[in-house]
């Protein structure tokens, strides 16, 4: 487990006494970081929302690279006994100052010290209408798949609030997209995709 700060991170904004006025946004990946990419850019030129941490729990995941690009310290965390089994993560957020962890792309259960101190507080993002084909191993293109398997003639995403079990938080939003029936498991992941894009930063805007 280890925490890279990256160069010429501005300060957080303080009021005049002396308090943090911006919300803190911890954002967890363990991939590409196409969602990661798109929350920061909406959120860049929000003088109330920053995002303070980029959580990954692959060293290897490209969103480390994403995280040095958009000058915004990266932790990584590929310990499985100390995330489950220690405070540190913990007290990295407290210390930080987070006040929401956004879940975009990350493949861990989160722990029960996470779940306890961050009461509707950390949010996720699913690629399909829930309770639908979610559950542990259901992720990326393994959802796609399913869907087409099934004939399905509609997918979607789901933002929920994240509890102790793989995708069984309450629904916050779902947004719905049409399938045919040539569609591919690319084709329903590019429209999916399109979705969390349009929706994820908007729904985080409120939920912050």
């Amino acid at each position: 487990m280890n925490i890279e700060k990256n160069k010429h991170l501005n300060p957080d904004l303080q009021d005049f006494g002396n308090k943090p006025i911006m919300k803190n946004l911890a954002l967890f990946a363990s991939g590409n970081g196409t969602n990661v990419q798109r929350i920061a850019d909406y959120f860049a030129d929000n003088a109330n929302v920053g995002i303070k941490l980029i959580v990954c729990n692959n060293e290897k995941a490209y969103v480390l690279e994403r995280a040095k690009k958009l000058v915004i310290t990266s932790y990584l965390i590929n310990d499985k006994e100390k995330f489950y089994n220690s405070d540190e993560l913990l007290q990295t957020l407290q210390q930080n100052h987070i006040d929401l962890l956004v879940l975009a792309g990350f493949l861990w259960l989160i722990p029960d010290n996470l779940i306890e101190a961050y009461p509707n507080r950390i949010i996720n993002i699913h690629p399909a209408l829930l309770p639908k084909y979610g559950g542990k191993g259901m992720y990326g293109m393994r959802v796609h798949e399913a869907v087409v398997a099934n004939g399905e003639i509609e997918s979607g995403i789901t933002i929920h609030y994240v509890n102790q079990c793989y995708d069984e938080g309450k629904i916050i939003f779902q947004a719905k997209c049409a399938l045919s029936p040539n569609d591919t498991p690319e084709d329903v992941a590019q429209k999916v995709h399109a979705l969390e894009y349009e929706h994820f930063p908007r729904i985080i805007e409120r939920e912050v």
